[in-house]
């Protein structure tokens, strides 16, 4: 079966390039982002994980934990990571699941028979404290991630769990924000938003980001 935004993230226990991994004990209570690469030794999968290595510190910041997945065994993680290294000036500081059975592949759906009955396409899943699955990414293999994208989803998913808030188009932290809908008291609206809003319609209240 697929899996579903709101599904509880398949648990599983799999080798990495730091070690064993039991799947929900490693993420604790972290917020996760599990992300499938098609094989070792590729361009793009290499320029991805560099880019993931150096934006370790801005996951940090956000409580998240990175984890990426490949379908080769864990010898050739352990070769492709010097070459992570050497060519992207920053060294792997994350795991790489070594998934050669396919076990966690074929747990979350990666492999997409239609685009290669072998190799994983690029799917990222953004999983919450609570295991839930919380936002679902599938890219072709010849197209890399942006990983400023995948952050900016993370901050309005961890901002609209804490706030009575959506984020709008194009949306990046600091920016407005708008009151959901379902909030109608008038009295409730001040006490939330101090700040106050603008009704652009009455569905449509623009509101400076609460926690700035």
């Amino acid at each position: 079966m697929a899996i579903r935004i709101g599904d509880i993230a398949p648990d599983f226990t799999q080798e990495s390039t730091e070690g064993t991994i039991s799947f929900h004990q490693w993420l604790g209570n972290s917020w996760g982002i599990l992300f499938s690469h098609p094989r070792d030794f590729t361009p793009v999968c290499t320029t991805e994980l560099g880019e993931v290595s150096k934006l370790k510190p801005e996951f940090e910041k956000r409580n998240v934990k990175a984890i990426g997945l490949s379908v080769d065994p864990l010898s050739d993680h352990v070769k492709w990571v010097g070459d992570i290294a050497e060519t992207q000036g920053c060294a792997l500081n994350f795991p790489l699941l070594a998934d050669a059975d396919k076990k966690v592949s074929n747990l979350y759906d990666m492999i997409h028979p239609n685009a290669s009955d072998t190799f994983t396409v690029r799917s990222v899943f953004v999983i919450d404290p609570n295991k839930k699955v919380r936002l679902i990414i599938t890219y072709p293999a010849s197209t890399g991630r942006n990983f400023v994208e995948i952050l900016r989803t993370i901050d309005s998913l961890q901002l609209t769990d804490n706030y009575k808030v959506a984020t709008p188009v194009n949306w990046k932290d600091g920016q407005d924000v708008i009151i959901v809908p379902s909030l109608k008291d008038e009295e409730e609206i001040k006490r939330l938003f101090p700040k106050g809003y603008k009704a652009v319609k009455p569905y449509l209240r623009i509101t400076p980001q609460p926690n700035k």
